[in-house]
């Protein structure tokens, strides 16, 4: 590549635009701009070519045109080793542009506003600066491309280093970034415009473009026979796995990061401080309490053995009893809205222990997860992807619950009812979760048939399950299942309904004088 001469600047985040100016300038580059690209260049006493005085035309349209020009494309795309293109270029005037920084009108901060018009959305549409890094990349064989101004003081530095020149490896890196770019800019307006009107929208697209930035290199996928890597959604909202920052521990594995969102969500699920214990992606454990600490020895004497090697995630600050409570454990991972200073230090006394912080805000309540759910859940398939809408927060479920038992449950049960059922949500089906109070007593997960699932939660109970309370994810296709968990000493149940054998599950109800209800909506989780 031959030494760097001219290059052009347009951009619409002007982050470090004059740095990146003065440098150029401070190596005998002619710069060539654009607007207010220009104006910013020029206050810092920067020498600039406006493009409009070198294409000979002026911008028009209110600024939509005035890049797309021939003398700015054959300036970019000239192959200036090719004899025919420097012939072309020398014939038509055209000035080999060996540097290229652009980026694009804020399209996605535009249509996040509130009061965004469709108008305001097309008008950041940018066109002649998608035109701009495509030709630059395309031909990133003779021209450096610039998108992001974390990278300027990299180019600069080479720039100086090496006689004025950009190593291959760096051209083709940076256009490989550019055409990222292209692509994300790309989508969302794909996505905005194929969603339709605000009174017509739709659920799911036409087109689903992917967008995710890949974060991580995982030590191994599931197995340490498969390769893994993690990836953040671009534009998503709300605290996550994928933007949490680790402050201490090994690096995160595949298996972890899935155990960590599990483990997020249930904690999450809940206005009380709450402690949920994640093992194979199934709750072993979870309660709630009026003090951290108390709702972790609560989640873990659930089933101490399973919560060997756990995952834990709160939904408070962690203090320093809580600290101390989780260390007399194994543990794997905690992640939680934030540490206390000293709780931090003593957790990183354990070497290995990975400590996810979400980075919320530094109070005594969670505040509220509407707006976590936003988007589209999605599962991967042999050839395909399934999409759904993610299941909401389970307050709705509530609303409606009807009473099908001759007898209503007590205060104290449809109070367990209702913890139950939040946890339900989170096991793998077939689920059912028995509870007493605020804590789970055994949790029965991912069994071929309900009535598995109902033995499984019974033998998993390390104490009596007499006065504890049911909850399952879907109806009761046989009465076995509630035979059985009265026998247990299960006193009331919460499940969806909707069997065609409803009316014997609830005579087997009533035959041991239980208490049930109904809230007409199933939680199935099968992956």
């Amino acid at each position: 590549m031959a030494k760097l001469e001219k290059a052009l600047i347009s951009v619409s985040d002007k982050t470090g635009v004059a740095a990146l100016a003065r440098g150029l300038h401070d190596l005998g580059v002619e710069i060539y701009s654009t607007g207010g690209t220009a104006q910013a260049i020029r206050s810092e006493g920067i020498p600039v070519v406006d493009v409009a005085s070198y294409t000979g035309s002026p911008e028009i349209l209110d600024g939509r045109v005035k890049t797309l020009h021939p003398r700015v494309h054959g300036g970019i795309l000239g192959k200036v080793t090719d004899s025919t293109h420097r012939g072309e270029m020398e014939q038509h005037g055209i000035t080999p542009i060996g540097l290229v920084v652009v980026n694009l009108y804020p399209f996605e901060t535009t249509i996040a506003k509130p009061d965004c018009s469709i108008d305001d959305a097309i008008e950041n549409i940018d066109i002649g600066g998608v035109a701009l890094l495509r030709s630059a990349g395309k031909n990133h064989a003779f021209v450096t491309v610039l998108v992001d101004p974390d990278d300027y003081r990299g180019v600069i530095e080479e720039l100086r280093n090496d006689s004025g020149e950009v190593s291959a490896e760096t051209r083709r890196r940076l256009a490989v970034k550019a055409f990222q770019h292209t692509a994300h800019y790309d989508s969302a307006i794909t996505n905005y415009l194929d969603r339709g009107t605000p009174t017509e929208e739709k659920q799911f697209p036409t087109f689903l473009p992917v967008r995710f930035e890949k974060i991580d290199i995982l030590r191994y996928g599931e197995n340490m026979h498969q390769q893994g890597a993690f990836y953040r959604e671009m534009g998503a909202a709300g605290p996550s796995i994928a933007t949490a920052t680790q402050h201490h521990g090994k690096a995160m594995s595949f298996n972890n990061v899935l155990d960590a969102n599990a483990a997020m969500e249930l904690a999450f699920e809940f206005d009380e401080p709450a402690a949920a214990i994640i093992k194979h992606v199934n709750p072993c454990g979870v309660a709630v309490n009026g003090r951290l600490v108390d709702a972790f020895v609560s989640a873990r004497d659930t089933d101490p053995l399973s919560a060997f090697g756990g995952v834990i995630g709160l939904n408070r600050y962690v203090d320093i009893e809580t600290a101390k409570e989780i260390t007399s454990n194994f543990v794997e991972v905690i992640v939680a809205p934030g540490f206390r200073d000293d709780a931090l230090a003593h957790l990183k006394q354990k070497r290995d222990l990975r400590l996810l912080d979400l980075g919320l805000e530094n109070s005594e309540t969670t505040g509220s997860t509407q707006g976590w759910t936003l988007g589209v859940d999605m599962k991967r398939v042999k050839g395909g992807l399934l999409i759904q809408g993610f299941d909401p927060v389970v307050d709705g479920d509530f609303v409606n619950l009807k009473v099908v038992s001759q007898r209503a449950p007590t205060d104290d049960e449809l109070s367990a009812l209702r913890f139950a059922w939040r946890v339900t949500k989170h096991v793998r089906s077939n689920a059912i979760v028995y509870a007493k109070a605020n804590k789970t007593i055994g949790i029965g997960a991912g069994q071929m048939s309900r009535v598995d699932s109902v033995q499984l939660a019974a033998k998993k109970a390390l104490r009596s399950l007499k006065g504890t309370v049911m909850a399952s994810d879907a109806f009761f296709p046989f009465r076995d299942g509630i035979d059985e968990a009265a026998q247990a000493g299960i006193t009331a149940v919460i499940q969806p309904g909707g069997s065609i054998r409803d009316d014997e599950v609830i005579q087997s109800v009533d035959e041991h004088e239980m208490a049930m209800v109904l809230t007409g909506i199933r939680h199935f989780r099968h992956a």
